[in-house]
C-alpha cells in the first residue's frame, strides 16, 4: 500500500454528504506512515464528474486500472482503516499525484 496507489474501497457507513459506497480511492499518506499504522489517508474518486476547480480528472489507462474516467475528490479526504482497502486498481503517475497534492494544498491554505 503505497502513496499514489488506487484501490477499491468500501466507505460505508457514512453520515450526511460524505462520499459513500464502493469506489476507487487514491492513497495520499506517505509510505513510511503507511507501513507503520493501521490506517491510510485517501481521496475518493467519482465517475460522476463534478469538474471542481483543481480536481484531477483521470482517464483510464493500463497503469491506473480505472474502468472509467474519474475525478479525484480532494475535498473528501479521509483516514480509513486498511481493512476498507480491497482490490488494487493501479496507481497515479507522478505528475497526476502532484496535481492532487497541489489541490490539497489549496484546500488547506484557503
Amino acid at each position: 500500500m503505497n502513496q499514489g496507489d488506487i484501490y477499491e474501497v468500501y466507505l460505508d457507513p457514512t453520515i450526511g454528504s460524505e462520499q459513500s459506497g464502493r469506489r476507487p480511492a487514491v492513497i495520499i499518506s506517505g509510505n513510511l506512515v503507511n507501513s507503520l499504522v493501521n490506517t491510510v489517508i485517501i481521496c475518493p474518486l467519482t465517475s460522476k464528474l463534478k469538474h471542481y476547480q483543481g480536481n484531477l480528472i483521470v482517464e483510464p489507462t493500463s497503469e491506473n486500472g480505472l474502468p472509467q474516467t474519474s475525478e479525484v475528490m480532494t475535498i473528501h479526504i479521509r483516514s480509513i482503516a486498511k481493512e476498507r482497502l480491497k482490490t488494487k486498481y493501479g496507481k497515479l503517475t507522478k505528475p497526476e499525484f502532484n496535481q492532487v497534492v497541489e489541490s490539497l494544498n489549496k484546500i488547506i491554505r484557503f
